[in-house]
């Protein structure tokens, strides 16, 4: 059964939270593509510095939601901070939600459901230093390796990348999920 699983990301991606979840979606058969607002490469932030440059498959301008299964949103500091005051990235991920269908995010990566405001209500977790950004947006934020809420997988750091990565292939494999709405 071949899937297709956008990955939402620019420059100062934590590189794990994209290399881990793609090469684990690929393993499984599966296409998984580079979605950035600019053309060209991205460069991953790995650890404690700038690391690998990764080639974007498509921009943001010519993906569209309908075209794949799922999208997965990795984390760092600067890639979500850029990502969540792009109305365009805002209106990609919506429309995940809209079409009920699996998203994933890790770390960071939550706080670009925060301003696309789809964590209300929601069961999820992230780095600890965002706990409170998801509270105040009306999330019930959990200290936990991986939460699932209705098709939405979150997860905290980089350690937890097993738990994430074999979670989001599950929901992935489900499918759409009716209760997975804005």
């Amino acid at each position: 059964m071949s899937k297709k699983i956008a990955i939402l990301a620019t420059d100062g991606f934590e590189e794990s939270e994209l290399k881990s979840p793609k090469e684990h979606l690929e393993q499984q058969g599966w296409t998984a593509h580079i979605i950035s607002p600019e053309s060209g490469t991205i460069k991953a932030w790995a650890e404690k510095d700038w690391g690998k440059e990764y080639p974007v498959d498509k921009t943001l301008d010519e993906a569209h939601a309908s075209d794949y299964d799922a999208l997965v949103l990795p984390g760092g500091v600067i890639n979500p901070d850029q990502l969540r005051t792009n109305e365009t990235a805002l209106s990609f991920v919506r429309d995940f939600f809209q079409q009920q269908k699996p998203v994933a995010a890790i770390c960071h990566g939550p706080q670009i459901l925060i301003n696309a405001e789809v964590v209300q209500g929601r069961n999820m977790t992230s780095v600890n230093s965002i706990s409170k950004d998801l509270k105040n947006a009306g999330a019930e934020w959990e200290d936990s390796e991986v939460v699932v809420d209705n098709g939405l997988v979150t997860s905290r750091t980089p350690k937890d990348l097993p738990a994430f990565n074999a979670k989001m292939v599950e929901e992935i494999l489900e499918g759409k999920h009716e209760e997975q709405t804005l």
